[in-house]
């Protein structure tokens, strides 16, 4: 189909099916169990013809090779269904203009950046409009005075702290997905990072936002204040509702003066990970608060030596980094302090440094373990379970059991820090018995992390996978009152229907 065909004689046939690669189920159903039409074809030809007239034809796209690359994203394990469209929204009224359209015929939107989610939060229900949110990319303001930054959705997390940077300002919250990721999705999933340890998460810098409600109405909430205590907390509610709730087409975020420019560098080599996670607890148990606190293991350290020739130590069962950002002499004895830690804690070898050449490779090399892992042309899947600190040695020796009780390989990366742990579960593609394993490996995970006093997902997102695991962690109660908000904000249930809650 060329880009000027007409887009109404390209609907999907048959009824709403989704189904996980293999036929598999995986994560909860995606069906939008809310949405009723009477005729689901009428309705979608109806909201087609809808979208054209408004929007145009060339907006409203259903030829595959432009649609296939935004029905999913990174999670690969996640299901995924078959879209009506896709429209590409070049600002707030063409978001309005879709949401509006879809609530008067009741079919599902499910709103997308990226694509660099690692839960299937953005991936399509079958039926449903996809849209996609990369084209609002305008940084409208950035003020010193305030601290504070205005943006569309579509603006990549690095690009706004690039922008921030020439200004003497700072945006901390930095996923590894920093240089692809936008922040309507950072929003959308309330991402951390590196930095999250000592700064916070996206939603400890969202001032206010522009969303778009489920009826196609603009509505604002938050503020541009530095106080602010007027009714509940909407702009709070969003952030994290993987657009369940609202599609969010402007972000106010605050901003922090630029980081200093030289911080200490603490590394640590482990032979196992359980004196790993020992290492953390010291650290946390002592008052310190390194700025980045970070544990990679001996598979991703290879991965990364076989993508990229790093030179990396692969001997040891894992590192721990460490850096610290406190202005001298404090920086020097905050350094010293983890270094002991390190050490009485089993390290085999510890180290600090003020060379940022050697600090920036180390980092270099933490970011691009999950890219690396991907290089290995295995299946993967990717957990992100959260627990108290002082648990974290506990839950890396689970991790390992798990591991070689199912005969599964696992891959740990994690923000130490703050107990955020990224077990990464590799798969050949074409051995069903160890998918089958890899499922049950990761439901343990999920299962043990919840005995621990943890949570199922720090800063992915529930999305498709985590939904069972959710449940699980929040109870029956819990649940139905995050649904009883859905219903109240989204009555019809179509947008991104089947997530999240």
């Amino acid at each position: 189909m060329s880009e000027r065909e007409p887009v109404g004689d390209h609907l999907p046939d048959g009824p709403p099916v989704v189904v996980e690669p293999e036929g598999r189920p995986f994560g909860g159903s995606t069906g939008p169990a809310e949405l009723h039409p009477s005729d689901p074809d009428a309705a979608g030809r109806a909201v087609l013809a809808e979208l054209s007239r408004v929007l145009g034809a060339d907006q409203v796209r259903t030829d595959p090779d432009t649609v296939r690359p935004y029905v999913h994203d990174e999670a690969e394990w996640a299901e995924h269904g078959t879209p009506l469209c896709l429209v590409r929204a070049r600002g707030t009224a063409d978001v309005a203009a879709v949401v509006a359209a879809c609530a008067r015929h009741r079919v599902p939107v499910v709103a997308r950046g990226a694509g660099t989610g690692l839960s299937g939060g953005a991936n399509a229900v079958e039926g449903c409009v996809l849209l996609s949110l990369e084209r609002m990319t305008a940084i409208r303001e950035i003020s010193a005075g305030e601290r504070l930054a205005v943006v569309e959705p579509g603006v990549v997390n690095d690009d706004l702290r690039a922008a921030c940077a020439a200004q003497g300002l700072w945006y901390p919250p930095d996923p590894a997905s920093a240089p692809w990721s936008t922040i309507g999705g950072n929003v959308a999933t309330n991402a951390g990072g590196l930095c999250c340890v000592k700064y916070g998460v996206t939603r400890d810098y969202v001032l206010a936002l522009e969303v778009v409600t489920a009826d196609g109405e603009v509505v604002r909430v938050g503020r541009r204040t530095a106080k602010g205590v007027a009714g509940y907390d909407l702009a709070g509610l969003m952030v994290g509702s993987e657009g369940t709730l609202g599609v969010i087409t402007e972000v106010t975020v605050k901003l922090r003066p630029a980081r200093p420019a030289a911080p200490r560098t603490v590394v640590g080599f482990f032979d196992s990970l359980a004196d790993c996670g020992a290492a953390v607890a010291a650290v946390t148990e002592r008052g310190l608060q390194p700025a980045v606190f970070e544990l990679v293991d001996r598979e991703c350290l290879a991965a990364v030596n076989r993508w990229r020739n790093a030179g990396l130590p692969e001997g040891a069962a894992a590192l721990l980094l460490a850096q610290t950002d406190l202005p001298e002499p404090a920086a020097a004895a905050e350094a010293d302090a983890i270094l002991a830690a390190f050490t009485e804690h089993g390290a085999t070898d510890a180290m600090a440094s003020t060379d940022p050449t050697e600090a920036d490779a180390l980092f270099a090399a933490r970011r691009m373990a999950y890219p690396a892992l991907e290089q290995l042309g295995m299946g993967m899947l990717t957990e992100d379970v959260c627990v108290p600190r002082t648990r974290m040695a506990q839950m890396l020796a689970r991790i390992e059991e798990i591991g070689r009780r199912l005969d599964v390989r696992i891959a740990t990366v994690a923000h130490a820090g703050d107990g955020n742990l990224h077990p990464l579960m590799l798969t050949p593609h074409d051995d069903p018995a160890a998918r089958d394993r890899t499922r049950a490996a990761f439901d343990e995970i999920i299962s043990a992390a919840v005995e621990l006093g943890g949570t199922v997902t720090g800063e992915h997102g529930v999305g498709l996978l985590k939904r069972d695991g959710m449940e699980r962690e929040l109870g029956p109660r819990v649940v139905a009152m995050q649904r009883a908000v859905k219903a109240a904000l989204d009555p019809h249930g179509i947008l991104n229907p089947g997530k999240a809650v």
